[in-house]
Order: structure tokens, then C-alpha cells, then sequence
């Protein structure tokens, strides 16, 4: 019964039975083997790899996980410069902030702008009495 369908339909007191598509393929497959013949020997030959094939493969994939390991730590190399960079680019930044402070706070000073030419050409105004009403 390999290779029918579990259908199986009944005519009068004769069953009939189908073969479905799969089952026909499988029973071609098979090679038809009869009784006292060696099945295997009809069974389709499996390709493997050899050892040398597999050597070659382990080696390929190896040097391709090496390139991706040094294109990765390249890439990184190159972000660290970058960053390195950025920092020092940041601390001249912040030193001429400071100065820029330092002198800000020198040109607003009351002595400077005592002695300053705009404040000697002031006219100092006297208080002129008060007014009663």
C-alpha cells in the first residue's frame, strides 16, 4: 500500500484506490525496487564535500572574518583622531572663552572708565537747589 492515498473510496463492495501526485512522485523515486533487489542502490548519489574542499572554505571564511576585523578597528582608529580633534579644538575654545572674560570684565572696571577720554569730556552738573512749592 506505498504510495496510495489514505483516500480511498468504495463502489459497490470493490475499494478503489487513488494515487495522489506526491505519491506517484515518491513511488518514482523509489526506482521501483522489488523484492530481493537492494534499494539503496536506486537511491540518488548525495554530492559531499572533500577534506580539501573544506580546508579551502574554513580558510576563505577566516581570512574573511580578518578583513572584516581590520576594517573595523580601522574605522575606529579614524573616529579616535577625530574625537581627539574635537577635544582639543574644545580646550582652545574654553581658554580663549576665559580670556575673552578676563577681559570684559578689565574694560568694564570703574577705573578704566574714570580715566576713560569720553568720561573726562563729561560736564559735572551741581546740584541747584530744591524746589519749594
Amino acid at each position: 500500500m506505498l504510495g496510495y492515498s489514505t483516500s480511498e473510496k468504495l463502489r459497490g463492495k470493490q475499494k478503489q484506490k487513488t494515487m495522489t501526485y506526491s505519491s506517484s512522485i515518491a513511488t518514482r523515486r523509489q526506482g521501483y525496487a522489488r523484492r530481493g533487489q537492494n534499494a539503496v542502490s536506486f537511491l540518488e548519489a548525495t554530492r559531499t564535500l572533500g577534506p580539501v574542499s573544506n580546508t579551502i572554505i574554513l580558510i576563505v571564511l577566516a581570512c574573511l572574518i580578518g578583513l572584516l576585523y581590520l576594517t573595523q578597528v580601522t574605522k575606529t582608529n579614524s573616529y579616535g583622531y577625530t574625537i581627539n580633534g574635537l577635544q582639543q579644538q574644545q580646550t582652545d575654545l574654553k581658554n580663549q572663552k576665559a580670556n575673552l572674560e578676563v577681559s570684559a570684565a578689565r574694560l568694564q572696571s570703574l577705573e578704566r572708565v574714570a580715566a576713560s577720554s569720553v568720561a573726562n569730556g563729561l560736564v559735572s552738573v551741581a546740584p541747584s537747589g530744591s524746589i519749594s512749592q
